[in-house]
Formats: structure tokens, C-alpha cells, sequence
């Protein structure tokens, strides 16, 4: 009999198994991180507006034309797929090696991104756990021409630190 198997973007081996060793710790994560949770309010509006001077993004990136959807706004996965890099990035630097998106919590969107548009993505470590991490995105959005720049989205990304054969690690060795 044949074991199901795939692999994912990332390189992951996926099986039944390690698929229910990721599961279990990301609803781990997820619990613990529901716990720790920042109010949201009912209108739409950010949690928490943090000040960028004293920080630096993870990643910027300008909208290009080949990003917009017909009605003029960049698709809501092409800055989820950013965030997800800045995410990623931090993940794999606190693990000191590969991770994997597990689970993505409260994506919110507040503002529109246009074409030109440059985008910081800042992402910070809020949880580190056995093997998982829990990371929260913003993205902030500044006119090409002028403006100041305004959060146009965020979510909590939580990941898995993997080893060479796909299979969860401690997050420090």
C-alpha cells in the first residue's frame, strides 16, 4: 500500500503524520495565542497603531501594475503572500533555520494599496513556544507621490520550525 505523500511549496515532505504533529501544534499555538490576543475593535479599526520611526520594515515593496485586480486595488493575497514573507523571514532568523506557515490569524485589511504605492511590512515576535512561533505582521501603505504612510493591513502569522526531513523541531537548538 501506498503512503500519501506531497510537497509543498516550501520543500516540506508532507504525510499523514506530520501533517497531525503540525496540526497539534498549531492549535497549541493558536490557543496560546488567543489568550494573549489584542482587543479588536467592532469598526474595522486596528487594534493597536504603532509609531514606525524607531523601526525597520522586514520587507518593502512598491505595487506594481500586474498586481492590481480590475478595480484598480492590489488583491488582498498579494499582500498577504508579502506579509507572509516578512513573517517568514523573522521565523526562520529566531528558528536558525527552515519553518513553515502553519496557520494565519486575523487578516485585516483597513486601506487600499494602488499602483505605486510602496508598502513596509514590519513584523515582531510575540510568542515563542516548544516548536511553533507566533509573529504579527503590519503593513503600512505611503503614496508613491507624498502622504504619510497609513496601516493599510495586519495579521498574526503563527509557524512550525521544521528539520530536513519536514518534521517539527525545537525552535532553539
Amino acid at each position: 500500500m501506498m503512503k500519501f505523500r506531497s510537497v509543498t511549496a516550501y520543500g516540506i515532505l508532507k504525510t499523514p503524520d506530520v501533517v497531525r504533529t503540525i496540526a497539534a501544534a498549531v492549535m497549541l499555538a493558536c490557543s496560546a495565542a488567543s489568550v494573549a490576543a489584542e482587543t479588536v475593535e467592532s469598526d474595522n479599526t486596528p487594534a493597536q497603531v504603532t509609531s514606525n520611526e524607531d523601526r525597520v520594515p522586514a520587507i518593502r515593496v512598491i505595487a506594481m501594475p500586474a498586481d492590481m485586480n480590475p478595480f484598480g486595488t492590489v488583491f488582498g493575497g498579494w499582500l498577504m503572500a508579502k506579509m507572509d514573507l516578512a513573517a517568514g523571514s523573522v521565523a526562520a532568523r529566531t528558528a536558525e533555520g527552515p519553518v513553515a506557515t502553519v496557520a494565519v490569524d486575523s487578516l485585516r485589511f483597513f486601506k487600499p494599496v494602488r499602483v505605486g504605492d510602496e508598502v513596509s511590512f514590519y513584523a515582531n515576535l510575540i510568542r515563542i513556544g516548544n516548536t511553533s512561533m507566533t509573529i504579527r505582521v503590519e503593513g503600512w501603505n505611503r503614496p508613491r507621490a507624498a502622504g504619510d504612510p497609513e496601516l493599510a493591513t495586519e495579521a498574526t502569522f503563527h509557524f512550525v520550525a521544521i528539520d530536513e526531513n519536514g518534521q517539527p523541531r525545537p525552535v532553539q537548538p
